[in-house]
């Protein structure tokens, strides 16, 4: 009877130790130079240009008001972010810069598609409306 606790303790701690192996793995880490970059951008001009960027390209994954919910959200794997979110407001322009620019998973590299930096700033600027 011993081994037999003995063993699901053991399995018990391998679930949870795996689990938060799960969810480091599931960290999208931005490098360092891009935590710190400043946006060029003035988030007061030109925030009809970052919407309709985001709408053209943003909207049908992440949604209307950036929840996560857009027509092409079901068929997608992983965590469309909520972009209203104190979590995700807290990051800093760089990296949402660095993330709407190169992807990972689901999320495709934007740098062919929106080639000019400055449309991508122009996104986080417009992202940033989308606060609660």
């Amino acid at each position: 009877m011993k081994t037999v606790k003995r063993v699901m303790i053991i399995g018990v701690i391998s679930l949870a130790l795996l689990a938060f192996t799960k969810v480091e793995q599931d960290k999208w880490v931005v490098p360092a130079k891009y935590k710190t970059m400043k946006n060029p951008t003035d988030a007061k001009v030109d925030i009809s240009i970052g919407k309709s960027l985001y709408e053209k390209h943003c909207k049908s994954c992440h949604g209307k008001e950036g929840y996560g919910d857009g027509t092409k959200a079901d068929g997608l794997k992983g965590d469309l972010g909520d972009f209203s979110s104190e979590e995700y407001q807290k990051q800093t322009d760089g990296e949402l810069f660095y993330k709407t620019s190169f992807g990972r998973d689901d999320m495709p590299e934007y740098t062919k598609k929106i080639p000019n930096d400055e449309d991508r700033w122009l996104i986080v600027n417009y992202m940033r409306t989308l606060k609660e």
